[in-house]
């Protein structure tokens, strides 16, 4: 008897755990524990930089209360694992919620009841670069809420611009007596007064606004994947063809290119142009000469951002650029052009030009002509400062098969020479004249010392490289300054090709005591058709601390090789005129942000698809580049000087600074 009770109570033990099991075992009640996902990304600047990458728990106060200057609080930062290698997409991530949060309490059910209300969370994807690992205000862009790279879908339509309209939210009740809502209202907006609304349990739940009404999940360990928002992801032309995909990309370029009303572009005609190319190209089955038309129609828009990958090309150039003379040439600010590297044993020492020989013609017509009708293969240009320069550059390079080239020149205080030289295979000529000759490809992305002169020195090579690296060096360099009292720093901007404009504006904003608008960016708006921009996109400088804002004199020396965000770092010096300027020629002017796209042959492209102004909303950059206020003249001497290797910019910055 005792036997078979014994029996019967297991067996109901047995039947009542197996019930648990299927519905209501306390820790399924108890909502999720662990979320996991994986992230996947196309962009090609996705990782650009980036040193300490995190998916967290994100606070959506922000945008709860419309909020574009919410700072996510520390304490409610919850870091997850990223569980595979970030530089491959996808990568995947797991995240451990915490027992009780400590997000900030939203009352979302409208009722005009003052209650409790909600903790509400995105699982979002951030890059950290100051400090310690939770995300400052820098960190976050500013403040305000995730609209790439979360679990929720933020919209960039610029009639609901960055509302939520789907995704996974994960929401805490303190207790079983609050409320959420169900689904969209009318207005397609959340959390406005005409949501519908559904109760919730205490504890964490996962609320999937894709489904209507919206569903909850309470599962122990869901997965939330993070989205790649449609304005991020890469659009994608390579499956089509050749005049398909031509017709695409001028649809994007008349419709998104940031400058066509200042480039006064006419793209109809662009297209009428280049278009019959394109089906000539499909027609052959030929895959150069479509590639040739692709470059020719990028090349025929002024803009240094605009480009395209050139592997299809890349023996057409190592041809067309395969010859030299031996010698390169500069320009003089009295229209001179100026012999100003000569090869050892190359054909125009052998035919007896010296350094510092006036270049007269070429083939028998004037330096000048074949200087205005060269096109380098560094186009296009937006400055046409900097066009001639790369025009200088290209103007003595020849295919071997030209054989010769006569040239008329005078060597100083000599007389007039004409002499036929041979286009030899020698490329230190041509390496001579690149922006970025002398640079070493090991350079740190900051680099600091202190002059003999008693002036601090700062190099900033790079925006693209390891963010934490670049503000640890600069903070570094800042403080010794500080420390030392070093009263004057010039800043070495010249061979800088750009990167993050956010990061450019925040090392500037360490030579500044409050904060500072710089600008904003208008972006094209396909549901009204026109460029719009949010006045909560401002551009801004965020001071550090106290004790690391310098305040002593500040030179700034630029010149061509400074494009993109290195120009946006410059322009915010000359704020309140915070730094002196000296170079001999402007920043590149390329005054804008971009996007790339796939066509096909597995060639990608870049447009300008952001249109930057400064605070006053005037375009600022773009075509002409920060200018320096004071300029270094390009003499026979200060030529000579640069050969001998003095740096005469640099020297001018100190000489400004001592006197």
């Amino acid at each position: 008897m005792r036997k078979t009770f014994y029996g019967i109570l297991m067996l109901a033990l047995l039947m009542a755990a197996c019930s648990g099991s299927a519905g209501s075992n306390p820790a399924s009640n108890a909502g999720p524990t662990t979320v996991s996902g994986s992230v996947t990304y196309t962009n090609y600047f996705f990782t650009s930089g980036v040193a300490e990458p995190e998916v967290i728990l994100e606070d959506q106060g922000g945008f709860v209360t419309r909020d574009r200057k919410f700072v996510i609080p520390v304490e409610s930062q919850v870091i997850g694992e990223i569980t595979s290698d970030f530089y491959t997409s996808p990568f995947t991530y797991s995240l451990s919620l915490p027992a009780k949060p400590n997000g900030t309490l939203h009352d979302v059910d409208h009722d005009k009841v003052d209650e409790t209300g909600v903790m509400i969370f995105a699982v979002a994807y951030w890059t950290n670069t100051w400090g310690d690992p939770y995300l400052e205000r820098r960190d976050q862009g500013g403040g305000g809420w995730s609209s790439a790279y979360a679990s929720t879908k933020v919209t960039d339509d610029r009639d609901l611009y960055l509302e939520v309209y789907g995704g996974k939210y994960l929401v805490y009740a303190p207790d079983d007596k609050q409320q959420f809502p169900s689904a969209f209202g009318d207005d397609k907006k959340l959390f406005t007064d005409d949501d519908p609304i559904m109760d919730l349990p205490a504890g964490w739940s996962v609320v999937d606004l894709d489904q209507s009404p919206f569903a909850i999940d309470r599962s122990e360990k869901p997965t939330i994947d993070l989205y790649e928002p449609e304005s991020a992801a890469l659009v994608d032309f390579s499956s089509m063809s050749y005049t398909e995909a031509f017709d695409q990309m001028a649809d994007k370029f008349k419709n998104e290119y940031a400058f066509t009303d200042l480039k006064k572009i006419d793209w109809d005609a662009k297209v009428a142009e280049f278009r019959p190319r394109f089906e000539q190209a499909e027609k052959d089955k030929d895959a150069h000469a479509y590639a040739l038309a692709l470059r020719d129609f990028l090349w025929s828009i002024p803009d240094t951002h605009v480009g395209f990958s050139t592997d299809l090309l890349d023996g057409d150039f190592a041809t067309e650029t395969a010859g030299g003379l031996g010698f390169a040439m500069r320009e003089t600010d009295d229209g001179k052009f100026i012999a100003n590297y000569i090869v050892s044993d190359a054909p125009a020492e052998l035919a007896g030009m010296q350094w510092g020989a006036e270049i007269i013609s070429l083939n028998g017509k004037p330096v000048s002509e074949i200087v205005e009708a060269t096109l380098p293969w560094s186009s296009p240009f937006s400055n046409p400062t900097i066009k001639r320069l790369q025009q200088l550059r290209y103007a003595t390079r020849f295919p071997l098969e030209t054989l010769q080239v006569e040239v008329v020149f005078i060597n100083p205080g000599g007389s007039e020479q004409t002499a036929t030289l041979d286009v030899v295979e020698e490329r230190e000529s041509f390496a001579s004249a690149s922006f970025y000759a002398g640079q070493s490809q090991t350079a740190l992305p900051v680099e600091f010392d202190v002059l003999p002169s008693g002036i601090g020195y700062i190099k900033v090579n790079s925006f693209l490289d390891n963010d934490v690296l670049s503000i640890q060096v600069w903070e570094r360099a800042i403080q010794f300054f500080k420390d030392n009292e070093i009263p004057a720093v010039i800043i070495d901007m010249r061979v800088n090709g750009g990167g993050s404009g956010w990061l450019a504006d925040q090392m500037a904003a360490y030579f500044f005591n409050k904060e500072t608008v710089v600008g904003n960016t208008a972006q094209y708006n396909k549901g009204s058709g026109e460029f719009y921009m949010d006045p909560g996109d401002e551009a801004i400088m965020i001071p550090p601390r106290e004790g690391l804002q310098y305040d002593g004199q500040v030179v700034l020396l630029v010149g061509p090789a400074c494009a993109s965000a290195c120009e946006f770092f410059s322009y915010n010096m000359t704020i309140n005129d915070r730094a002196t300027v000296v170079g001999q020629y402007p920043t590149e002017g390329a005054g804008g942000s971009v996007e790339d796209f796939y066509m096909p042959e597995n060639i990608t492209v870049q447009i300008t698809i952001g249109r930057a102004v400064d605070a006053n909303g005037d375009i600022h950059l773009e075509g002409r580049g920060v200018v320096p206020t004071v300029k270094v003249p390009v003499t026979f001497d200060t030529l000579l000087s640069q050969y001998n290797g003095e740096d005469v910019i640099l020297q001018a910055a100190e000489d400004y600074l001592l006197k």
